[in-house]
């Protein structure tokens, strides 16, 4: 691979997009970060785990009081209300993925990453759906949760993720103008939409 290739993937809850995302990366031999990005941002900044994990793809203002509910704080960074604000870690963890632009080619799942590197020439970004039904039956297998509860939380997952990405990328979480493709799962399997996706950034990278 002659340049740095990062694949980013937005997805509905429960639509198959961190297995899809996980077996693109083995496609094509390169690293995946999801939840990893979480302990990568922890790691470069100094701040516990538990402080990013709690911001995760949330638009919430309460970790401004984290220390208080006894997130250890490790030492790089003086604590500061800007820093524990949204805003404060966004800017810790695009830096996070900024940096992994700029050193490796990997997959990248969620956390607004397909904005934050939208001027890198080796970005594609997808966003990954699928249709209602299929969504509860992963969820009710996954989180071992009934039907009514699976609704409910998908619900939940995607109106936390919008917020998430609408708020500090300016752009529509979900609507196709926003990625490079967008994909029904439903409609091939997730196998047949990881080859088609594999086969979208090979065309894509010789344009």
């Amino acid at each position: 691979m002659n340049r740095i290739m990062i694949l980013t993937i937005g997805r509905q809850f429960g639509s198959g997009g961190r297995i899809i995302g996980k077996k693109l990366a083995e496609a094509f031999g390169i690293a995946y970060y999801d939840k990893e990005l979480i302990e990568l941002a922890s790691r470069e900044s100094g701040l516990c785990h538990d402080v990013f994990e709690k911001a995760d793809e949330k638009t919430s203002d309460s970790l401004t009081h984290a220390f208080s509910q006894g997130f250890p704080y490790m030492g790089m960074y003086t604590p500061h209300l800007n820093i524990l604000s949204n805003e404060g870690l966004f800017k810790i963890q695009s830096d996070a993925i900024r940096k992994l632009g700029d050193t490796e080619s990997c997959v990248i799942v969620g956390r607004c990453a397909d904005y934050i590197l939208r001027e890198h020439p080796g970005c594609i970004s997808f966003f990954i759906h699928n249709r209602m039904e299929n969504r509860v039956q992963r969820v009710v297998e996954r989180q071992q949760a009934t039907v009514e509860q699976a609704k409910e939380l998908i619900a939940k997952t995607d109106k936390s993720r919008a917020a998430y990405y609408d708020y500090f990328t300016n752009k529509t979480w979900g609507k196709a103008s926003s990625y490079h493709l967008s994909i029904d799962v439903s409609a091939l399997g997730i196998d047949d939409t990881v080859t088609f996706m594999k086969t979208f950034v090979e065309k894509k990278s010789k344009v």
